[in-house]
């Protein structure tokens, strides 16, 4: 004979999977999901021989990392912003993502008297409907003499 406190818990379990289906959720959506896998994305598509200090593109499930971008030649702000704009979006669509999915965007500037120049080139750059960002200009600047660093996060 069945407890009474197992009776509770299996009568509490029929209770939660009838509001579930009341509430027109599909059963394998009240299932859990499989566990999300790290996967590393390397440009050249094989892991280099040496350990890297970081890794530039990560994904984790359906989310991709993608670490900071700098643009390291002569040129303004907005040269420096667009060459790095273009290689997010590379490597965005490199790994099966886009501009348009991106969430996350944080963006260092070496000089805060940028912002203005660098919102000119990133203005529509991520379709209609922009990421979440946040802009700071970095004490001490951005290494390799860029004038501007961005990092995202995005969909896959």
């Amino acid at each position: 004979m069945m407890s009474t406190n197992r009776r509770r818990f299996i009568g509490r379990g029929a209770a939660v999977a009838a509001a579930v289906a009341a509430a027109g959720v599909p059963a394998q959506a009240a299932q859990p999901a499989e566990k999300p896998v790290k996967k590393v994305h390397y440009r050249n598509g094989t892991k280099p021989e040496k350990t890297p200090l970081f890794n530039s593109t990560v994904s984790f499930g359906n989310l991709l990392f993608i670490a900071g971008v700098g643009y390291h030649l002569e040129g303004d702000i907005k040269v420096h912003t667009k060459n790095v704009l273009d290689q997010i979006q590379q490597q965005l669509e490199r790994v099966g993502s886009s501009m348009d999915k991106v969430l996350k965007c944080n963006v260092y500037l070496d000089d805060l008297k940028d912002y203005a120049g660098m919102n000119e080139v990133f203005l529509g750059r991520f379709g209609d409907e922009p990421p979440v960002r946040t802009t700071i200009a970095a004490a001490g600047g951005i290494p390799g003499n860029s004038l501007v660093e961005i990092d995202v996060i995005a969909v896959l």
